[in-house]
């Protein structure tokens, strides 16, 4: 975290040395062939026009003419690639320059006649690059290599599977040439989770933060990257890369909304940028916006219709047209333009899911996963293809996979949840569903699901807590349908058992609005609770009657007098202090022995009664 501070206050305050170390490093790159590094590294340069140039600083060496060099790097932009290692192996004096040209020629020409070889896409049948080992040797030859040399060493140590040799070697090649864009891409590549980035020791160059910016969206830590690409977009607020990261960003956490501002604005300005058109493409769609996607297959077609973007961006066209088999058609032809293309295999996996050729769809969504393990679509998925045919514990498998790359994604977690729920095990089926909840469900599913399982377990107040949670949540939205007529049914049962009448009374009235046999229930209902209602308020009366009889009793109990003891009774000698009040709230008289009362018995009950 310290480090990255301190590299962005450099980025804010040096500026003028960064538009120097570019200037210097662009002929470089061009002079190597590094095409995606110069483009990058120029589009960078840009932003920083204005900013004018450190005094007394040398811009560029000034080497000499280099006939043979030149004539060779002719020969490799015009993709005689042979020729272009050939003229260079023949040389007399070699140098770094002539070493990286000759082997990336090299190692261009075997990617080339690799791609040829692969006939069919579905081909499990591994197909090697025949010159990486001409290379190694080539490179082996050399007592130090440059940074460019390091680099493409790297790569070709990669291919060859020793993937902890070739992030050595990348690194070591970072630490002399930091402004190699390609070289840090490539180092992502390989990086499978943050524990993995936390001990890689990297140079404190300010290429760093672009680079744990992009991994950090690659890794899913998208919240992180974001920070990192809004610091950068600050810097350098009209760069196109920067702005098509963060809309991607906000593509993978669902936020369609922002992503289409962005792309619709970078599209705007640059109609002719290819770069993340898919992506864009992907986003209207999901978003069934027909009309818009046809316009940038268009435009796509009219600036380049051989790129692998341009034929995804029609493959999504026909496939949201319903034509999955013209679909499948250019996502091979993305496929055949780069093997490796990533988004191309998922796409395609989908479609084969759609034409029911779910072997098919299987092994493409393998490929995704053995070209990048990282991809938590081509994951996800597999379990979906295989909880299509019906077999949870595997789908539950590779939803593992999904999940573990994105941990807060709901969708990963309900998914789990419901193959946990089919296979029986509803322990595990509640606990993915409330993971679920607990990362913001956007869909609802959880809610619903929670309050079905709970009732089934027979514990009816989780079941009725979820079930009102999921009406609050569907009435804000203003959503209607069975969730609804389920969630009211259930409630105003459990309320009519609670005793809570009212509730339940409110709740079968909105049922009403509804039609077939939740109307008639909620009718049955509203009887039964007037019924009870009826019942109660009779009781409450008949309650109270027995209550003044017992108050009545009391009273009369309190005037006890035993005839036989009294003898004679002096009504003159009667006070009002003789009466009292007992506990109970009935009046008594206090009637002693020594009350002199002289009279018959007929007086004496006269006087009683009155």
């Amino acid at each position: 975290h310290t480090a990255s501070t301190t590299l962005e206050k450099f980025i804010t305050n040096e500026q003028k040395k960064i538009k120097l170390e570019l200037m210097q490093t662009i002929p470089h790159l061009q002079q190597r062939g590094l095409l995606n590094s110069t483009k990058w590294a120029s589009e960078l340069l840009l932003d920083l026009k204005d900013i004018p140039l450190p005094e007394n600083e040398p811009i560029l060496n000034n080497e000499p003419y280099d006939e043979v060099y030149f004539l060779a790097k002719t020969y490799f932009d015009l993709k005689e690639y042979y020729r272009c290692a050939h003229i260079l192996s023949t040389a007399q004096d070699v140098n770094q320059k002539y070493l990286f040209l000759q082997c990336y020629a090299l190692f261009l020409v075997g990617e080339k006649k690799k791609a040829e070889k692969i006939v069919d896409l579905n081909d499990n049948t591994k197909v090697e690059n025949k010159e990486l080992e001409e290379i190694i040797d080539i490179l082996s030859l050399c007592d130090e290599l440059d940074g460019y040399c390091l680099y493409l060493y790297g790569i070709v140590l990669r291919e060859k599977s020793r993937i902890n040799d070739a992030k050595d070697c990348i690194i070591q090649s970072l630490f002399k040439s930091p402004t190699n864009w390609s070289a840090w891409l490539d180092l992502a590549d390989m990086i499978p989770d943050k524990q993995v980035l936390q001990y890689l020791e990297l140079p404190d160059h300010w290429m760093k933060l672009f680079f744990m910016a992009h991994v950090n969206v690659e890794l899913q830590d998208i919240e992180e990257g974001m920070k990192l690409y809004n610091f950068l977009h600050d810097c350098f607020p009209s760069n196109k890369n920067i702005q098509a990261q963060i809309a991607c960003s906000h593509y993978h956490m669902q936020e369609f909304d922002e992503a289409m501002v962005l792309f619709e604005q970078i599209f705007d300005e640059d109609p002719y940028r290819i770069t993340d058109l898919d992506t864009y493409s992907n986003i209207l769609y999901v978003r069934r916006e027909t009309a818009r996607l046809s316009y940038i297959a268009f435009k796509a077609t009219e600036t380049d219709k051989y790129t692998p973007e341009t034929c995804t961006i029609i493959g999504n066209y026909y496939s949201i047209k319903s034509s999955h088999e013209k679909a499948v058609l250019y996502f091979k032809r993305a496929l055949k333009l780069n093997p490796k293309y990533l988004t191309a295999w998922t796409l395609i996996g989908h479609e084969y899911v759609e034409l029911k050729n779910t072997s098919a769809a299987i092994a493409a969504y393998r490929k995704a996963v053995d070209i990048n393990s990282r991809d938590y679509r081509a994951w996800y998925a597999l379990g979906q293809t295989y909880e299509l045919l019906t077999m949870p514990l595997y789908a539950i498998y590779y939803f593992q996979k999904a999940a573990l790359i994105r941990p807060y994604d709901a969708r990963m977690w309900c998914a789990m949840a419901e193959c946990y729920e089919v296979s029986g095990n509803v322990t595990d089926a509640i606990k993915c569903f409330e993971r679920a909840l607990h990362n913001v469900d956007k869909e609802g599913i959880a809610l619903n699901k929670l309050a079905k399982l709970y009732s089934n377990l027979g514990d009816l107040e989780k079941a009725a807590y979820y079930f009102k949670r999921n009406l609050t949540r569907r009435d804000n939205e203003g959503v209607r349908g069975e969730e609804t007529i389920d969630a009211l049914l259930f409630l105003a049962q459990y309320c009519r058992d609670q005793n809570k009448f009212d509730d339940a009374a409110e709740y079968c009235n909105r049922l009403l609005d509804y039609s077939g046999k939740s109307k008639e229930e909620a009718k049955a209902l509203l009887r039964e609770i007037h019924s009870k209602q009826g019942k109660m308020h009779s009781n409450n009366i008949n309650s109270e009657n027995s209550m003044n009889d017992e108050h009545s009793r009391t009273f009369d109990s309190s005037l006890d007098i035993t005839m036989d003891s009294i003898s004679t009774f002096d009504t003159e000698s009667i006070t009002f202090d003789d009466i009292t009040m007992d506990t109970t709230g009935d009046i008594t008289m206090d009637i002693t022995d020594s009350l002199d009362f002289t009279g018959t018995n007929e007086e004496f009950d006269s006087f009683e009664s009155s």
